[in-house]
């Protein structure tokens, strides 16, 4: 497996850029507050007073999926930012979504969270690109076109 070596499918382009959209979106709410998101210092409080993660990691975490989504959505190093998203869902399984069982809640039931059923998607279609890589019209294609 290459770092930029990558099958010029169709099929992981569309996975590709749907990953990336996600990410980007939920990494700049966390970073920048878009997307009706908290911002960095909201992020953080929360981040530290209902999860205990320390600030650094929070803020590695915000970075992660704000710029690895661009990464993926471009398809420049895309399967080591895949890595990383992988890795930031599967802390957000194990500290928020698990103790919620596998579904999401979408009866809004008051007091109870979501499970972990997008996070495992996120992982799936993340785990296609480190297997398959960026896929077709990706910069990684273009660096490696073999």
């Amino acid at each position: 497996m290459e770092l930029f070596g990558t099958y010029p499918s169709w099929s992981l382009l569309i996975v590709r850029v749907v990953l990336g959209v996600i990410f980007f979106a939920h990494g700049a709410q966390k970073l920048f507050g878009w997307f009706g998101g908290y911002g960095l210092k909201g992020t953080i409080g929360y981040f530290q007073q209902a999860l205990k993660i320390p600030a650094p990691l929070t803020v590695l975490a915000g970075l992660t999926e704000c710029f690895g989504g661009l990464a993926v959505l471009a398809g420049f190093l895309s399967r080591p930012a895949a890595v990383g998203l992988i890795i930031v869902m599967l802390v957000a399984i194990a500290k928020v979504h698990w103790a919620n069982g596998f579904f999401l809640n979408f009866s809004l039931q008051p007091g109870k969270g979501h499970g972990f059923e997008f996070n495992l998607a996120l992982i799936a279609m993340a785990a296609a690109v480190v297997v398959g890589g960026g896929g077709g019209f990706s910069v990684d294609r273009l660096i490696n076109p073999w």
